[in-house]
Formats: C-alpha cells, structure tokens, sequence
C-alpha cells in the first residue's frame, strides 16, 4: 500500500503544478502557454553623467510662456550653499527666516543676478545659473546633481521676472517645495512653506496679491536635508484657474 501511494506521488505533483498554472492564466487573463514579453534589461546603477542637458534647457533672452497649467518654470538659480542640516523637522517660521537672512546673496531683492555671475556667500563663491525646466516643476535635486554638487544639507536661492502686458489684480501666488522655502513677489514676502513638506502643487496659496503691468519680480529661496529638494510655482485667479496671460524672462 506504501509503495502504490509513493508512487502516485509524482503524479499528484503534476497536477497540482497543472491546476496551479491554469488559475494564475486564468485569473490574470492569459491563455494557458502565454508568455511575457522579456523585461527590459536593468540600467546600471546612477547616473554618471552630470548633465544638465537631462532636465534643463538653457534658457535664452526670449520671453517664454508659463508651463502647462501656468507653472513659471524658467528660473535663474544659483549654485547651493551647504548647510550642515540633519534632519528637516528644524524648518519653522523663525528657522527659515534667520537662516535666509543670514545667507542671503544680496539684501536688495529687487535686484535680478545675470546669467553666469558670480556671488560671495560667506566663504563660498558660488555661480548663477538660467534654466528652463523641462518640466512643471523644478527638480533642485536633479539641478544640483548635474552640477556635481552634493544632494542633501543644501540651500537655493531663485530668481524669476514675470512679465504682465497689463494690470492683473486678485490673484495669488501658490507653490509646493520640499522641504522648505520662502517666495517674495516685488521685494516682500508673500509665501512661507516651513516644516518638512512633501511638494504638492498650490500647497500654501498667498493672500489675494496684483501683478503690476511691465516686470514682477520673484526670489525664492528653498531648503532640505535628508531628502529630495524641488518645488513648483504659479499664479491662479479667484477662480482658482491658473493664470496664463502672463510671460516670463530672465532679466
């Protein structure tokens, strides 16, 4: 009785394993004897390019339009400051604001650095750079990446010039940023993002604000630890629709 019950025990395997594979084709959709395309081989661990080119164009001395949905994605950003940041949960109020001021470029924030200049910040003589994001938003981290810069403790100053061919009132400036940041609109404060914030689009929206016909002008300032380092901009009307009859330069 032992030997006829070993010996069915090869077929009883191949059974099972045929029930088996017939319920995985069947609950997936797939005929019996489908089989998968081959995956698509595994790139090599990082990238070792360091090229801006990747996520950023170059940007020229001609007006662009805003991104889709109105995101001003054309920014003149400098080189990052390390920071000797450990952990992100520092970033209240009084942190970015001390921590802005003290390293701070230039206390006029009217003023709009050239493409290519070169500033002092405490010791470190760092470059500006005008891109255009290839995207909705600007990804720092990728930025400070192809740059060859380290990629955590690190913080950014930007500068963007809008341009309105005419008066445009009640509208407010929104933005996310990981992990935290400041945006002035003309010289004064309009945006605070303080804590350890994931970037979500229009994650603090500002009081109702007016952009002035001719140029507005817009610094930013975004910080991180550990972490990702990106943000996004723009400006929606009352309807909460975003505003697209504006353009934006580097100067």
């Amino acid at each position: 009785m032992n030997k006829i019950r070993k010996s069915l025990h090869p077929v009883l395997a191949f059974f099972t394993l045929f029930s088996l594979q017939f319920f995985v084709n069947t609950a997936t959709g797939q005929p019996p004897g489908f089989q998968r395309p081959p995956l698509p081989p595994i790139p090599i661990k990082g990238d070792t390019t360091h090229t801006l080119s990747r996520h950023f164009s170059t940007a020229t001395n001609t007006k662009i339009a805003p991104y889709t949905n109105g995101f001003v994605h054309r920014w003149l950003v400098l080189e990052p400051i390390k920071k000797d940041i450990a952990r992100n949960n520092i970033f209240t109020d009084n942190y970015l604001r001390n921590t802005f001021q003290t390293d701070n470029f230039l206390d006029n924030y009217l003023v709009v650095p050239k493409d290519g200049e070169m500033v002092k910040v405490g010791n470190q003589d760092l470059k500006w750079y005008g891109l255009d994001s290839k995207t909705f938003n600007f990804n720092l981290f990728n930025f400070s990446y192809d740059i060859n810069k380290p990629k955590y403790g690190l913080l950014f100053w930007l500068v963007t010039v809008i341009d309105c061919p005419e008066e445009i009132q009640n509208v407010r400036m929104t933005a996310g940023c990981n992990s935290g940041g400041m945006f002035w609109l003309n010289g004064k404060e309009v945006l605070m993002l303080s804590g350890d914030r994931d970037m979500i689009v229009d994650n603090v929206a500002s009081p109702l604000l007016t952009l002035k016909k001719g140029k507005n002008i817009i610094r930013g300032a975004v910080i991180n630890g550990p972490g990702m380092a990106n943000f996004c901009l723009r400006f929606i009307d009352e309807k909460g629709k975003p505003v697209k009859s504006i353009s934006i330069s580097k100067n």
